[in-house]
């Protein structure tokens, strides 16, 4: 009788043991920009899940797009000893003194689906295939306009993301390598004039700044009667605004169509948006699978494992080229949202009513 008691309360001690010891991995940093776009909020969300699925604490903060305090959150989160950083960056630049902080402390760092630049100290990069995301979303234009069985011209305005944001330019450029070549060849007409991301860039991913721009770019090139066709717009915050924009000069009726404007992370308001009419196309990045990616690269590192990586080349920040896991982005429009957006579980059926 004793000796089963006793082999009962062993058995019942390795099991509290093993327990405790699941979940005794460590705390892991997270550090997001904004609760401002629905898409950080998820991915943060996500993060939480997955790594504590996986037996670690979190600590997530967000830092209201306010790169101080964003530098504040993470200097707090490294004199704590995280075993690990996330960090999806507002200006990875100015991180390079706290991120030497943190390797001094044997602390990783994976830069979340914005390049941290400037700095030795970033190990791991995870995000998706931007220049892939910048070709979608001027194919989408493409199609929508019905190119090239219509010849056009088509008058097409540009807009690009936040300047301090290094996958503004992966937009940027994977968009330009499709509609560069028909811009000189004259099928596609910027009649402001206004390219490159010197002029086109939209600080913040702010939606009224592009809104305020495209007031700007229609009062000035488009009030001699000429419409515009499409407008290229990397982020759906900034294509609600442009769209916000278009209306206020009586776009979206039947005698002046809305144009084909483009987006990007699938936000409810823009999933909405295009099945309305209004905006012709977004690019779905399931954030849920980055943020699996991503546990799970941190759990091998921290495990001695080799991580899963895809691109050892592309990702050059500046000091060092970091490895990186790049998932695959998807192009949506009213004809095959309900696929990939509903039936996948990334937005509720409810949600687009």
């Amino acid at each position: 009788m004793l000796k089963t008691l006793v082999a009962a309360l062993s058995v019942g001690l390795a099991a509290m043991t093993y327990s405790a010891n699941a979940q005794d991995k460590g705390t892991i940093g997270i550090a997001m920009p904004t609760k401002s776009s629905l898409r950080w909020i998820s991915d943060g969300n996500e993060l939480v899940k997955a790594l504590e699925e996986k037996g670690y604490k979190t600590d997530l903060q967000y830092a209201e797009d306010d790169i101080p305090n964003q530098l504040a959150q993470i200097e707090n989160m490294v004199t704590k000893e995280p075993k690990a950083l996330i960090i999806a960056s507002i200006d990875g630049t100015t991180l390079s003194d706290v991120l030497q902080k943190a390797a001094d402390k044997g602390v990783k760092v994976v830069a979340y689906d914005r390049l941290i630049r400037q700095s030795p100290n970033v190990d791991y990069y995870t995000t998706f295939d931007n220049f892939q995301v910048g070709v979608l979303q001027a194919n989408s234009l493409l199609k929508g306009l019905g190119y090239p069985e219509k010849k056009g011209p088509f008058n097409i305005e540009l807009f690009g993301g936040s300047p301090d944001d290094n996958n503004a330019f992966f937009f940027y450029d994977g968009a330009m390598s499709v509609l560069q070549p028909l811009i000189d060849k004259g099928d596609f007409v910027v009649k402001s004039g206004q390219t490159g991301m010197d002029k086109v860039g939209t600080l913040r991913w702010d939606g009224a700044v592009a809104q305020a721009r495209m007031d700007n770019l229609l009062s000035a090139n488009y009030s001699d009667g000429s419409r515009v066709d499409a407008v290229l717009s990397p982020y759906d915050g900034l294509s609600r605004g442009i769209i916000s924009s278009l209306r206020g000069v009586g776009y979206g009726t039947e005698d002046q169509p809305w144009p084909i404007v483009s987006g990007q992370d699938a936000e409810v308001p823009s999933v909405k948006a295009i099945i309305a009419g209004e905006q012709y196309s977004t690019i779905y990045k399931d954030t849920r699978e980055l943020a699996k990616v991503t546990a799970e690269l941190v759990d091998d590192v921290l495990s001695g494992k080799e991580p899963k990586v895809n691109d050892t080349k592309t990702y050059e920040n500046g000091v060092k080229v970091v490895p990186s896991q790049l998932l695959t982005p998807y192009e949506v429009d009213k004809s095959n949202y309900e696929k990939l957006v509903v039936d996948s579980g990334y937005i509720k059926k409810e949600d687009l009513q």
